[in-house]
């Protein structure tokens, strides 16, 4: 591992120190930030805006095929500028700021017990090296900005032992925050002290024994009576946290219910959670005039069925303001359950809160790019990882795992005693939490699988392109960004982002494109999705028929192009939404005879059936001049 720069399990994919010196983190840096201001949109064409922005970028790089061998790490490179037109590059990604997604809340890690105490108290680090570390995981200037904390509330398995806050049965009158006010508590003070914005969670690997059916902090049932007992639990938790200047701003009722024997843990059922969570938590929180927010779930997306549809389906948790969303975590199932999740409650605020480095990730470069572009792809508002720290035998841990992996590794004895190693998952989440601010804004880009990417627009108005090179060779990338581009030659197994601000420029004439019986083209049900058909209908005024002309010869909607499924070029085949690439099923060409023809197959755009009816589905066919196939589009 190298110094990094100042300045488990698989995601599948988807579309959509003590005393001694700290290696500083900021020797090496690499990406490209672009930033853009979106611009209004009529039904005219938009005037020209003034090119040439800088285009500023950062790179990491691994050398070995387990992706942990940092040959730089978040390195500054020379700054290139747009230039006026679009195109094509070996591999071209469009921005588009005029399609928006989901707001950012923050990306980072947990202080446990094991990476609080290795950081403070343990002696490992003197108090600059440990005040210098501090800076440099989240100060976001001379850091990389980590802006999201998900702390355990009590022992987990990253942790010395098993603890809770009150070991007396049977009520919280006994309640005492004593073990966290020796290393967690100041650390995360500290922490937004450097940082403000930096959000913190709270979840539970289980309640205190004394409540449980088992006596016991390892698996077993929390018990009813003591439902109103550890809903009080909860709020002084939060009380004592706030009383000392830390607001939690979430909390979770479980980690991971049910799993895991060896460990803290605690078995619960769907129906107990729901009744917990409206019955005993929430009473509680209401009563002290605690308002943090409650995620559910806290689990991976292959249990989404089992405990979290139920919940989402019941207006009593749902519609509850102190309702916060959803929690995902990434060791099991497909990432796309998220967007599932997604369209299924339109509203719903999804967090990514935990997924850990360790010995089984193939490669951890590759894995955590992909978490990053995966979990923020598919409405993630975070992306937090687990142990902030780990010592140089991957511990002290509590049962559990003993192989997991931390953003920095504490070496406590031996001869490296002192010493702070940051790792691949530094770097992989400072290309992230560097650049991209709290408040953030997802916007429009084209994901493909050999430079995987996501886009966002900061509040300050800046752009920030997270890329990754997934293969074993340069990548020609072009970037596009209204009506402007760059490109760039990404090395292999390399991570980029990519900086830049201005005012993104029109990429042509807009309006709506009209045809059979004066009617519109339209993407059904407004869905800016991969896929959405296309048809007529009457014209409304709504963005679903909103379409630019652009001039690289694609008819864009909802930062989407209009694409012939499947690249077919026979007759019949339907047209549809699909991420904008520029290929042959995304050409339009209009003639002045009023068709507009798709070059790659030479048939013309056409109305199914010559049925004008609304919902007609559009499609492609040979010319033949008929009233089906006549267009008026943007000029």
């Amino acid at each position: 591992m190298v110094s990094p720069t100042t300045g488990g399990r698989r995601t599948l994919l988807c579309d959509d120190g003590r005393g001694g010196t700290a290696v500083s983190p900021f020797r090496g840096r690499l990406s490209i930030v672009l930033v853009a201001v979106l611009a209004a949109g009529g039904l005219v064409t938009l005037p020209a805006q003034a090119a040439g922005e800088v285009v500023s970028s950062w790179l990491t790089t691994t050398s070995d095929s387990r992706g942990r061998v940092v040959t730089r790490g978040l390195q500054p490179q020379p700054q290139v500028r747009f230039t006026p037109g679009t195109g094509t590059g070996g591999q071209t990604i469009t921005v588009d700021e005029t399609v928006t997604y989901q707001q950012f809340e923050g990306g980072g890690a947990s202080f446990t017990d094991t990476a609080a105490w290795l950081m403070n108290s343990s002696g490992a680090l003197s108090p600059a090296t440990r005040e210098d570390t501090m800076r440099k995981l989240f100060d976001p200037n001379t850091g990389i900005g980590l802006s999201f904390l998900r702390n355990p509330m009590g022992a987990s398995d990253l942790a010395r032992f098993d603890y809770s806050f009150d070991n007396t049965c049977c009520d919280v009158n006994d309640f005492d925050i004593g073990h966290d006010l020796a290393d967690v508590l100041p650390l995360t003070k500290r922490a937004r002290e450097l940082n403000p914005p930096l959000k913190v969670m709270a979840s539970p690997w289980s309640a205190p024994a004394w409540m449980k059916d088992n006596n016991h902090m390892h698996q077993g049932w929390l018990q009813a009576q003591y439902y109103g007992a550890y809903g009080q639990y909860f709020a002084k938790y939060i009380q004592e946290y706030q009383a000392r200047g830390v607001r939690i701003d979430y909390v979770s009722p479980q980690n991971e219910p049910t799993c895991c024997a060896g460990y803290p843990s605690m078995h619960w059922n769907t129906e107990g959670l729901m009744y917990f969570t409206k019955n005993a938590l929430w009473p509680a929180f209401r009563a002290a005039g605690i308002t943090t927010k409650t995620l559910i779930n806290d689990w991976n997306w292959d249990g989404y069925a089992t405990w979290a549809r139920p919940q989402l389906q019941d207006p009593a948790i749902r519609d509850d303001p102190l309702f916060g969303g959803i929690a995902w975590h990434g060791y099991g199932g497909d990432v796309a359950t998220q967007t599932q999740a997604h369209n299924e409650f339109p509203g719903l605020n999804t967090y990514d809160t935990e997924h850990s480095g360790g010995n089984w990730i193939a490669d951890q470069h590759l894995e955590d790019m992909n978490n990053t572009i995966d979990y923020t792809r598919n409405w993630g508002r975070s992306h937090v990882k687990w142990s902030l720290a780990v010592d140089q035998n991957q511990g002290p841990h509590n049962g559990g795992c003993g192989i997991c992996t931390g953003l920095i590794t504490v070496h406590n004895g031996g001869p490296n005693h002192g010493r702070v190693d940051y790792t691949i998952e530094y770097y992989t989440m400072g290309h992230l939490t560097k650049f991209v601010k709290p408040g953030a804004v997802r916007i429009g880009s084209n994901d493909n699988a050999a430079v995987r990417n996501v886009a966002w627009r900061n509040p300050d108005g800046s752009k920030a392109l997270i890329a990754y090179n997934t293969s074993g060779t340069q990548q020609n990338v072009r970037v596009n960004w209204g009506n402007q581009s760059f490109t760039y030659d990404l090395p292999a197994r390399t991570s980029a982002t990519f900086t830049w601000s201005g005012t993104q420029g029109s990429l042509g004439p807009v309006g709506t494109v009209t045809g059979l019986a004066g009617k519109c083209m339209d993407v059904a049900g407004a869905q800016a999705a991969n896929g959405t058909a296309v048809q007529l209908w009457d014209c409304n005024g709504t963005t679903a028929q909103r379409w630019t002309r652009a001039g690289d010869g694609t008819l864009r909607a909802l930062g989407l192009c209009l694409d012939v499924t499947g690249a077919s070029t026979v007759n019949g085949a339907k047209l549809q939404l699909w991420e904008c690439h520029g290929g042959g099923a995304q050409q339009w060409t209009p003639t002045a005879g009023r068709d507009l023809v798709n070059p790659a197959s030479g048939r013309c755009l056409d109305v199914t059936g010559n049925n004008s009816a609304n919902g007609a589905r559009l499609q492609i066919w040979d010319c033949t001049g008929a009233s089906n196939q006549k267009w008026t589009v943007p000029a």
